[in-house]
């Protein structure tokens, strides 16, 4: 059988606060394979953004371990970090997180500056990439300040997409957006899942649930099966 794409095994995180403790996971085990799309779910403070940290190679567990296709990365320093992120994973934020001095196409550019690109292929993708996240290309040269929310979240997502990861990590993707705007950008997920990326989705948004075939509910730092 094919391993999975993310693996966590028996994973705990603990943060010291004073004399205090506080397991943000707690013996979390999860697999997810090739194709997937999950949802994270769980109320403000469930552990759902040190999870996906964890999965984003952001953060490192105390115990147990995190395997990104196959390979560990409680060993790995800063830059052996850098490069699984790299090589295997695009970020969605609710705060979009682009750099307002450039275009919305310098922003998807962005990434491929980081790998090397020729800036030839740089724009050459960066176009395709914004016409996959069906943006008008009268946007590409606007600023993200002159963009409404839904479409800097999709630009937002032809970034997380410059590199061709096959997992692609979104945190609370719709926070920011009215519903109808939300659904929209979910249905570009789906998409995307279903052309063969790997989606995980971290949302307190019930509605979500319906995009994703596998739901992973956290309470209390740890995975709840009933009554959460």
């Amino acid at each position: 059988m094919p391993r999975p794409i993310v693996e966590l095994r028996d994973v705990t995180k603990i943060y010291t606060l004073g004399k205090n403790r506080i397991y943000a996971l707690n013996r979390v085990s999860i697999s997810i394979d090739k194709g997937d799309f999950v949802t994270i779910m769980g109320s403000s403070g469930s552990g759902k953004s040190t999870l996906l940290n964890m999965v984003g190679c952001l953060d490192l567990p105390t115990s147990g371990k995190v395997l990104i296709n196959g390979k560990g990365i409680s060993g790995l320093d800063d830059d052996g970090l850098t490069s699984i992120r790299r090589n295997n994973i695009g970020f969605i934020f609710q705060q979009f997180n682009l750099i307002q001095t450039l275009s919305a196409l310098e922003n998807v550019e962005m990434p491929m500056i980081f790998t090397g690109t020729s800036p030839d292929k740089r724009r050459k993708k960066a176009l395709e990439l914004f016409r996959k996240a069906q943006l008008p290309a009268e946007y590409e040269q606007h600023k993200p300040n002159e963009l409404s929310g839904g479409q800097q979240q999709r630009v937002a997502i032809a970034r997380a997409l410059a590199n061709d990861p096959p997992i692609l990590l979104a945190d609370e993707p719709t926070g920011n957006l009215d519903s109808k705007t939300g659904h929209s950008v979910m249905e570009l997920l789906q998409e995307l899942n279903t052309a063969g990326t790997t989606v995980v989705v971290v949302t307190h948004d019930p509605r979500l649930e319906e995009f994703s075939n596998t739901t992973i509910r956290l309470q209390d730092g740890a995975i709840c099966h009933e009554n959460c």
